[in-house]
């Protein structure tokens, strides 16, 4: 007997969603490139003139941020090269903002392209940054469909949002 399994039916609904599901829904990347400024109901930390950050309502840790393109793009190959400059500046400025806040001992930075990678919308590219602490993974994803989240989100929201205000060059 394999003893080296982890099961995690849970994951199920999500996987087999049917895929019309997302098409239907609002893009709420769509909906946070429309502001101007930062905006906490919908978790929006800074805006470039192509680029929108913001904090992951659903956070893998404290700190979970989300980096998109103001315009709904599916694929990094439909972004013109401002945009993708943009996104990346983005996504540099907001790994200096975490690394500053919370002093993550690392960081996961990925972007998953389409359903089968795991993208939740895979209709807008989006770049995960999330802060990683040593010994932070557990078992509460798995067994009870948990994830221990260190911080409060508005607090981090706030945290986050103050020091693009006060580091716009950073």
């Amino acid at each position: 007997m394999n003893n080296k399994q982890l099961w995690a039916p849970w994951r199920a609904r999500y996987v087999q969603r049917d895929s019309e599901e997302h098409v239907a829904q609002e893009c709420f990347l769509c909906d946070a490139g429309q502001r101007d400024q930062q905006d906490e109901a919908v978790l929006v930390v800074a805006v470039s003139e192509h680029a929108v950050v913001l904090l992951n309502r659903y956070p893998y840790s404290g700190g979970h941020l989300l980096v998109a393109p103001r315009r709904h793009a599916a694929h990094i190959s439909e972004l013109s090269h401002q945009e993708y400059t943009d996104v990346m500046d983005s996504v540099r400025k907001a790994v200096s903002a975490i690394e500053t806040l919370l002093h993550p001992h690392g960081c996961n930075i990925g972007i998953n392209l389409g359903a089968a990678s795991g993208a939740g919308v895979p209709g807008h590219l989006h770049v995960h940054i999330v802060p990683r602490w040593e010994g932070d993974t557990n078992f509460m994803t798995v067994t009870a469909d948990t994830r221990v989240i260190s911080g409060d989100l508005s607090e981090t929201w706030r945290r986050v949002t103050d020091h693009y205000a006060t580091r716009i060059d950073t």
